[in-house]
Parts: C-alpha cells; sequence; structure tokens
C-alpha cells in the first residue's frame, strides 16, 4: 500500500502542510526539518505522487506523441530523439501509433486531452486538422511532426519531401534507368504524395523516361513483397529497371521478393532506392540506397518548438523547420550503370 503524506507527517513530527512545502517550496522551509522530513520519506518509502498535483495545477508533465506507424523504425527514432529532449526539461513523452487508421488517430488525441497532456506532437494523417485546432484554442499547444503545415497556421518540423523525391528518382535517371516505378501508398499520406510529385518533377524534364506508379495500401515489408512479386509478374518488356519504393520498409520487401526469385538481379537488372535510412536498409542481403531524413533530430526540434510555443501562450510565433534530405548510396544502385 502507498504510503500517504499524513504517514510521512506524523513519522516526522510535522505537519501535513510542512510536509507539502518540503515537497514543493523548500525554500521555505528550514534546513533542519527538511532534514527530518527527508529521513522520515526515506525510511518510510514515500513517493510522490505528482500526477495528481500538476493535474490540479491543470497540466501534466507529458507530451503526447502520435505517429503514423510505430512499426517503423523511422519514427522510433523520432521518438527517441523527443524523449531525450523532453527528460532534459523534465518532460516525457506518451507515444501512440495511428497506425494510418484516422478513428485512432482520434482516440489518441481524445486520451492525451484527457490527459492533460502539457503539448502534442503529431504526424497527422490527413489534411483536415479541425480536430488540431480544438486541442490548441483550448491552450494545449500543438506542433506537426515529419510533414508541414502547409498554410502555416500549425508549428512545424519537416523534411523537403518533394526534394527527396527527387533526387531518388534523379539518381535513378543518371544511371540511365528509362523505366521507373514509384511503389506507395495509400496518397491520403501527404508524405507520399510528395515524395511522388518529386519522382514526377525529375520525368517530366527528362526524355524517354517514364514512371510508372504501383500504389500500396500501407508502407510495410509485407506490402513491398506483393509489389515485388507483381513486378516479377510483369512482362520483361513492359518491368522497371528501377525501383523508388516511399520508404525503407517497402524497399525492403521488394528486395526480399527479387532476391527470392533468383531471376532478377539487384542492382543490374532493377536498381532500388528507399526512404528513410533505417538500419535494416544498411543491412539487407542487398544494401540500400536511400534518402536520409534526420529523425532523431526532427524529435529534438519538435520538442524544443513545443516548449517555446508552450512558453510563449497567446503570442508564440508559428515555427516552421524544414530540413533537406541526403541521398545515401548503396548496393542497390551503386556501379548499377544502364540495365542491360
Amino acid at each position: 500500500m502507498a504510503v500517504s503524506v499524513k504517514e510521512v507527517a506524523a513519522e516526522a513530527g510535522v505537519s501535513v502542510g510542512t510536509v507539502s512545502n518540503v515537497l514543493n517550496r523548500p525554500e521555505v522551509v528550514s534546513e533542519r526539518t527538511v532534514a527530518k522530513v527527508t529521513a522520515a520519506i526515506e525510511r518510510l518509502g514515500f513517493v510522490r505522487n505528482d500526477a495528481a498535483r500538476q493535474l490540479r495545477a491543470g497540466h501534466s508533465r507529458n507530451f503526447g506523441l502520435v505517429v503514423l506507424d510505430g512499426r517503423n523504425p523511422f519514427f522510433m527514432d523520432v521518438t527517441q530523439g523527443a524523449q531525450h529532449r523532453a527528460l532534459e526539461n523534465g518532460y516525457t513523452v506518451l507515444m501512440g501509433s495511428s497506425d494510418n487508421s484516422l478513428t485512432t488517430e482520434q482516440q489518441l488525441l481524445d486520451l492525451f486531452d484527457e490527459q492533460r497532456v502539457a503539448g502534442v506532437l503529431i504526424s497527422p494523417m490527413h489534411s483536415d486538422l479541425s480536430r488540431l485546432w480544438k486541442i490548441r484554442e483550448a491552450g494545449t499547444p500543438v506542433v506537426l511532426v515529419d510533414r508541414g503545415s502547409g498554410d502555416r497556421s500549425f508549428s512545424s518540423v519537416s523534411v523537403n519531401d518533394v526534394e527527396g523525391g527527387r533526387i531518388a528518382v534523379q539518381h535513378l535517371v543518371d544511371l540511365g534507368r528509362k523505366k521507373i516505378a514509384f511503389v506507395g501508398g495509400p496518397q491520403s499520406i501527404v508524405q507520399v504524395q510528395h515524395r511522388l510529385e518529386g519522382a514526377q518533377s525529375v520525368i517530366a524534364g527528362t526524355a524517354g523516361t517514364v514512371l510508372q506508379h504501383m500504389p500500396t495500401r500501407q508502407l510495410t515489408v509485407l506490402e513491398g513483397r506483393a509489389a515485388g512479386e507483381r513486378i516479377l509478374a510483369m512482362d520483361p518488356a513492359e518491368r522497371p529497371d528501377g525501383v523508388f519504393a516511399a520508404n525503407d520498409l517497402l524497399a525492403l520487401g521488394i528486395l526480399q521478393a527479387l532476391v527470392m526469385s533468383g531471376s532478377l538481379r539487384v542492382p543490374q537488372d532493377i536498381a532500388l532506392v528507399g526512404y528513410d535510412n533505417i538500419d535494416f536498409a544498411e543491412s539487407a542481403v542487398v544494401p540500400i540506397t536511400t534518402v536520409r531524413q534526420p529523425a532523431e533530430e526532427i524529435g529534438r526540434t519538435a520538442v524544443d518548438v513545443l516548449l517555446r510555443e508552450s512558453e510563449a501562450g497567446a503570442d508564440a510565433v508559428r515555427e516552421q523547420f524544414v530540413f533537406t534530405p541526403k541521398l545515401v548510396i548503396r548496393e542497390s544502385t551503386a556501379g548499377a550503370g544502364t540495365a542491360g
């Protein structure tokens, strides 16, 4: 059974109010009394209930974080960066995954609202941010993570995904690849839309190249493997010689399907580029060329922005941080040249 403040007071021979002052305002209590109460706390094993105290004050020391897919190592790295920065400032991060479900996203936001979190970090599913407006109007700051705000009405920390899509496909074009497939979906995810836009911009400006969009229901290894099977089943004359996957999990699935078939070689027959630079991409049987996003830095920066917005209150300036993605070349494209 938990030890109460009243029991600590009795053990130390002081009032409950004095124990409360030692816990919350030790500067108003004599050093001798602080020592007596501290000794009683240690003897009894008292643990203060900060959650109750903070809720009475109208807020907690927690930030709520909603990511698109908690199984994706990219979002785990974002969470790690956010958690480290939050702890440095006396906060913790409560992470929930929407699993690309708008219903789940709303449930998580409702729960965070009930917990009176000190702020919300979120990678939202869609462009409708009306629920986030209500949260902020109620006094809880909100920062978008891994996607921009569009109209700049919310602070955001993101990566230029249009540029990321552009450099991925430009790399394939520079290798002489003419028939390129973009594998990724659903397109309701803004990041997927932007990566596709970047890919399309390169093809539109390069004569003799075509881009085929192969949509997926999710951004998972299994969906990537299914896409790889579809590529294998294509007529050789129509089959792509370059593939840009919307994330590394898809790229891993595609690579698995191609390698297991034994009939197509990566990168000789099909050059492959992923996105995110997760550890699994580097350790794959054929290490995967990818577009790097600074995941942990995104998480850290998002917490910094949230803290500033919380301190500024109604006077907060909506900050927009946009990181530039970088191409990381590995064996899935390195030395591929023109497919033969």
